[in-house]
Parts: C-alpha cells; sequence; structure tokens
C-alpha cells in the first residue's frame, strides 16, 4: 500500500465516521481547487520543487482550523483544460532568480486520478529540484515547506543558499581526472546512457557515431571540460577506469561470520563504471542476506532488509559519497546481524546535532536532503537508480517505523560514514520485556494501555538514546511523519518530552526519565544492608529486576524465574540466537530464585511455599532480617 492509498483511506474514514485525523506532512499536501487555480496552488508547488518534493492530492478540503476538525470531499473534475493545466501549463509557471522562465516537466513529473468515495481526485508527484538548480520563483517570490506550511524565503535566506551553490558547483564530480585524455571516453557506453537519458522523453537525444559527433553532448553534461575528461564522464562511460579514478569507482563488498577472526565468507572487489559498480554491489548484498519464510505470508521468503531499502541505501552511498576522496565505499554484511555501508565523506554541520544535556548525550542527524554530487544524481535517474524521491534518511526512518528493521545509526569517523542496519524491529522481544516492567507505570501515566503504534514510537525513543550515549547518531524523528498524532499523545500523557535544548522547527524527544531506570541498588542496599554488598553480581542482578518489576509492572505480570530469566537475557543480548544457550541461562536464573528463596531475600506474593502449593510469583521480602542473615549468604 503507497503512501497516497494509505492517506486516502484513512480521510475516507474520518469522513464516513465524523472524525479527523492528521494527514498532511511536509512532503503530503491537500487541496480543495474547486475554485480554479490559484496563487496558493502555485506556492505549494513552489515550495515543494525548493524543499523535498512530495505529493499533493486534489480534491479535499482540510479544514483544520475548524471546530470541529474535518475533512470535505470537494472532488476532482478530469476535464481537458484540467489536464492541460497540469501536464503543459503547470510546469512553465516558475522562474529562476532572473525572472527567466523556466521548464520544470521532468520535476513535476507524473498525475494520475484516482476513485474516491464515488468520485475523483487528482494526485501530482513533485520532485525535489537538484541542489545546484534552486531556488525557483513564483510571481517573483521563492518558496518552501516548513512542516505543514508554504513559507516564502527570506533574502538572508536565498544568500545563504547562494553561497551554498557555489561550493555546490566547485564539487569534485565535475573536476578533470589527472592524465585522462578524450579518447578514454567510450562511444558504446555514452550511447547506452543515451538510451535511458531519452526514456520517457518525446524528442530525445540522438545516439552518437563517434567522439566528434557527441562533444556538444559531452560538454553539455559535463562529462568533458576543456576536452579532457571529468570525473563524472569517466564514471558514468570512461574505459580503465580502475587506473585513473581508482577507489572513486570502487566497492568492495564482504561477509564477516561471527567467531571466525578476521576471515570472511565472502568477499568481491568491484572497479567499474557507476552503473555496474551500483548494480553488482546490490546483487552481493541481496545474494548474501539471510533469507527466512514468513507464515504471514503464504510461507513466502523474507530477507532480512527490504529490497527498496537496500538499493537506496547504496544509491546514496555512491550519488553523496565524498568523491575529493580516493577511498572506496566499502559494504560489510553479518548474517543475522547487521548491514555496514562505509563511504567517504560527512554531514554538513547544519545536518547534525551533538548536545550534552543533564538528560544525556543526543546525537541526531537531521533528515535534511544535501545532494553532494548533484549532477551524479540527477543522472542516476537516467539508470533508474535514483527515483528523485530525495528519501535517503526518510527511507531509514519508514522502514524502521514499520518495524521492518530496527534503529539504523551512523558512526562517523575522520573523512568517514558508516551506516548500521541492525538487523530486526524496532519493537523486538526486548523491547517488550522492558515496556512490560513498567506496565503499572504507564498505566497510571496513559489511563490505558499502549497500542502497537506507541510501543514502536518508545521503543524508538529509547533505542535512539542508548545509542546516542556510546556516540552513535540516529536519525531525527521530525513531524514530517506518519505517527506525529502518536508523538503528541506520548508527549501530552508524559511519557516523552522536547529537550529544552533542541530547535523549535526540529524538537528531539526523549522518554521519561523513569522508564530510563534500570539500577535500583540504593533501594536494595538500604532494604538489605551490608548483605547487599556480599552478594554476587549474578544475584544483584536478579534482585534488581524483581525490585524492577515489583514497582513499576502490572500487578498481573508473572515475576517469576521464566520471566525475569528471558527479562535479563534479552537486557544483555537484545535478541534470542542461540535458543540452546537462552535454556541454559533461564536455568541459572532459575537455580538462583531457589537460594534466593531459601535464605528469605524474596518470598512469594500469595504467602506460601512452594511445598505448600504456592504460586511462583515472587517479590522482595521487605521484612529481610538484616542482622540475622549478615552470614546466611556465604554461599550466594
Amino acid at each position: 500500500m503507497d503512501i497516497v492509498e494509505k492517506n486516502l483511506g484513512i480521510i475516507a474514514n474520518c469522513i464516513s465516521n465524523n472524525e479527523y485525523k492528521e494527514v498532511e506532512t511536509e512532503r503530503f499536501e491537500l487541496k480543495d481547487l474547486s475554485s480554479g487555480w490559484g496563487k496558493d496552488w502555485y506556492k505549494s508547488v513552489c515550495s515543494f520543487l525548493n524543499t523535498n518534493g512530495g505529493i499533493i492530492v486534489i480534491g479535499i478540503k482540510d479544514n483544520n482550523n475548524s471546530k470541529p476538525k474535518h475533512y470535505k470531499y470537494t472532488g476532482y473534475s478530469n476535464t481537458e483544460s484540467n489536464e492541460s493545466h497540469l501536464k503543459q501549463d503547470l510546469p512553465k509557471k516558475f522562474t529562476n532568480k532572473e525572472g527567466i522562465p523556466l521548464d520544470l516537466s521532468s520535476h513535476i513529473y507524473k498525475f494520475e486520478i484516482r476513485d474516491f468515495l464515488g468520485g475523483k481526485v487528482a494526485v501530482v508527484y513533485i520532485e525535489e529540484l537538484p541542489d545546484d538548480e534552486k531556488y525557483v520563483y513564483y510571481e517573483g517570490k521563492a518558496y518552501r515547506r516548513k512542516l505543514t506550511g508554504d513559507h516564502e524565503l527570506t533574502v538572508a535566506d536565498i544568500e545563504e543558499y547562494e553561497e551554498l551553490k557555489k561550493e555546490i558547483v566547485r564539487n569534485q564530480e565535475l573536476s578533470l581526472v589527472k592524465d585522462a585524455s578524450i579518447d578514454l571516453i567510450d562511444i558504446e557506453k555514452l550511447n547506452q546512457y543515451i538510451f535511458r537519458f531519452n526514456k520517457g522523453k518525446k524528442k530525445g537525444e540522438t545516439l552518437k557515431a563517434t567522439l566528434d559527433v557527441a562533444l556538444s553532448f559531452l560538454t553539455r553534461e559535463n562529462f568533458i571540460r576543456d576536452n579532457k575528461p571529468t570525473l563524472l564522464g569517466m564514471l558514468v562511460c570512461g574505459n580503465e577506469v580502475e587506473h585513473f579514478i581508482q577507489g572513486q569507482c570502487e566497492s568492495d563488498c564482504y561477509v564477516v561470520l561471527p567467531n571466525v577472526a578476521k576471515v570472511a565468507q565472502s568477499k568481491e572487489i568491484y572497479n567499474d563504471n557507476i552503473e555496474n559498480l551500483i548494480e553488482n554491489s546490490f546483487n552481493f548484498v541481496w545474494r548474501n542476506i539471510q533469507v527466512g519464510v514468513s507464515y504471514a505470508k503464504g510461507g513466502t521468503a523474507v530477507p532480512e532488509y527490504p529490497e527498496e531499502l537496500i538499493r537506496e541505501c547504496i544509491n546514496n552511498a555512491f550519488a553523496h559519497r565524498d568523491y575529493k576522496s580516493d577511498r572506496f565505499v566499502i559494504i560489510e554484511i553479518r548474517p543475522n546481524e547487521s548491514l555496514m555501508i562505509r563511504n567517504p565523506g560527512t554531514f554538513e554541520r547544519r545536518q547534525r546535532v551533538n548536545i550534552d544535556t543533564e538528560f544525556g548525550k543526543l546525537r541526531r542527524i537531521i533528515p535534511i536532503q544535501v545532494a553532494r554530487n548533484p549532477k551524479l544524481t540527477h543522472l542516476l535517474k537516467s539508470f533508474d537508480y535514483w527515483e528523485g524521491k530525495g528519501r535517503g534518511l526518510t527511507s531509514l526512518i519508514d522502514a524502521c517505523l514499520d518495524n521492518q528493521i530496527d534503529v539504523p545509526y551512523y558512526a562517523l569517523t575522520d573523512g568517514e560514514i558508516r551506516l548500521y542496519i541492525p538487523k530486526g524491529k524496532v519493537y523486538d522481544d526486548a523491547m517488550e520485556f522492558w515496556i512490560n516492567s513498567f506496565t503499572k507505570y504507564i498505566y497510571e501515566k496513559m489511563g490505558r494501555t499502549l497500542t502497537e503504534d506507541e510501543k514502536i514510537i518508545l521503543s524508538f525513543f529509547r533505542k535512539s538514546e542508548m545509542l546516542n550515549r556510546v556516540e552513535n547518531y540516529t536519525i531525527l524523528l521530525t513531524m514530517d511523519n506518519n505517527h506525529k498524532e502518536v508523538i503528541a499523545t506520548l508527549e501530552e500523557k508524559g511519557l516523552i518530552f522536547k529537550n529544552p535544548l533542541s530547535s523549535e522547527i526540529y524538537p528531539i524527544y526523549q522518554i521519561d526519565r523513569t522508564l530510563t531506570k534500570s539500577d535500583f541498588s540504593p533501594e536494595l542496599d538500604s532494604l538489605f544492608g551490608n548483605t547487599w554488598n556480599t552478594l554476587k553480581s549474578d544475584y544483584k542482578e536478579v534482585l534488581n529486576a524483581i525490585f524492577w518489576h515489583n514497582a513499576y509492572s502490572s500487578e498481573s505480570e508473572l515475576v517469576s524465574a521464566n520471566s525475569i530469566g528471558a527479562f535479563i537475557y534479552l537486557k544483555i543480548n537484545k535478541q534470542i540466537r542461540d535458543i540452546t544457550e537462552y535454556d541454559n541461562f533461564k536455568r541459572k536464573i532459575r537455580g538462583v530464585f531457589n537460594q534466593l528463596e531459601a535464605k528469605g531475600f524474596i518470598v512469594r506474593k500469595d504467602g506460601k511455599s512452594k511445598e505448600n502449593g504456592g504460586k511462583p510469583d515472587f517479590k522482595i521480602n521487605e521484612h529481610f532480617e538484616k542482622e540475622d542473615n549478615l552470614f546466611s549468604n556465604e554461599n550466594l
């Protein structure tokens, strides 16, 4: 189900049930154009072009300022004049800074008609402009999206970006390749590119018979400059690339097995033009990731990671890498654990959040799309490797919040970005046990149990904080997502809060500090006295977990050797990889429980002994006799 179908379903349900659920985001807008194409329409299109692109649905009015908020279906008429406007007039309504009209047909690239509530709506898809082509103007003013609104850019905003554009134009992708001559441009490879370049165009570029015939096109596409190949030209259609651009056209791909010291199960090194480089890298990952069987999907094979996500992350690594560096891209697969993609480069300062607060470290990447290599990014569309969505970071978040992968994170080292995509789910067994350990506390705050989406969001914020703590960067969850109502509810109920040092536009949410508590040693030390200090670490760990569940978990939550064993195991290991190891661990915890009960540290909640049929549901013995037990735990 795509985002349009999903959101139209939500709106239809709201209209039918007289309800309201917000669906508009930075990249999804509703328009009522029953009175015609007005200035607000053009401002919105201009904003999408200048920001991150997006989707506009025509035929539904969002009455979000009325009381109560509601949607109104106004419909769309697929007349010849409306179709002509979308296909021909709209792409030519905008100008550059100097007021020269532009043809943006390749960016306002698609529209479709969909059935809705017995009528029709139109869906317009708008692609973000490359960084070196921004900003475009409508009636002399430039606009961009902020959250769900269209805002005019100030003179200062535009001047700041003009400085950035100068840096973009100077990017390494357009630099001349040392010692390379124009005869390294391969006509056959160039014609393959032209064939893709022509795809979908009414009037395409002619194929080239010789280099002389191709000179004009090569210059226009920035493949050559001063009759010499640029890095861009060599990446697309150069010969002998491994000799002339070396690491810039290389990817090293590995499969690393656990417990096999420095030995890879599989290793491939690719040196090639950009199209083959991306395709070979993807194919390596696809054939080496583990595949399981999903019974929920009729027994179909399910890979560790979504195919589209793998493609997009690999594409991003090559499209946005730092081509000033000779380092190559490295892809490392750890079966049943993670996929790591390492490429030369860094995130710009405006993309990074690095704050130390009283609530812990915050290390976040703001999902601002920055095309480090705009020309390369643009031409990859011709190869179908780059769809113009500009959604690299957002795709990771979407897959994460759909519970298809665990929380992705970045490790930033000197001149390199390492993206880790862990296998699994955000709301996994470990997070389930964590949330269950606070069910009583959460219920008191919420007045009800958590929904599945709320559990996922809480787990995301919890894991983000844990990753930030060890200097890993997670992606900032902005209000431009389909979970903002969930976030608003959790904030309203006090289970999350905005960090006061974060910005208004990009607030950073952290979880209620009570939910971060995991060490109750002070309370246990007060209860058990000197005896506490003489206990072995595993006994302390068990008592700590029991106290935790007694204080914050639901009364109906069984505190047994089995449940506490599972809780501690997942707290340490995150997931169950070896069932034998897991069973042995729980067996060990069962022995600890027996000892702790025998020595009076814990008692059964029903007050009965095991011999008298007592239920295996335990609590800390609040009447523990400290003095009598000073020397009774010598075998613990």
